[in-house]
């Protein structure tokens, strides 16, 4: 699990099979102290988040599949907690 910022919502006209109406949101994974990790990424929306909360992301492939009620889907990251400040 990881800390991270969202900073963004995604659009997409085409995407796979098990993501059809899959809320999905930019964000920047973060370090303890709250800098920049690496390059923004896109993650499923598991809890409601929104633009500008901070929250807890894993690559985890259950917590996704779950989500998403499938047994396969490309999809590595989702937001799994929204960190209270």
């Amino acid at each position: 699990m990881q800390p991270a910022k969202v900073i963004g919502s995604v659009t997409a006209t085409v995407k796979h099979s098990s993501m059809q109406g899959a809320k999905m949101l930019l964000i920047q994974p973060q370090l303890v102290n709250g800098a920049a990790d690496g390059d923004p990424i896109i993650a499923i929306d598991g809890v409601g988040a929104g633009i500008g909360e901070t929250v807890m992301v894993t690559s985890d492939g259950r917590h996704s599949r779950k989500i998403l009620q499938t047994d396969a889907t490309p999809v590595r990251w989702t937001i799994i907690g929204i960190i209270d400040e």
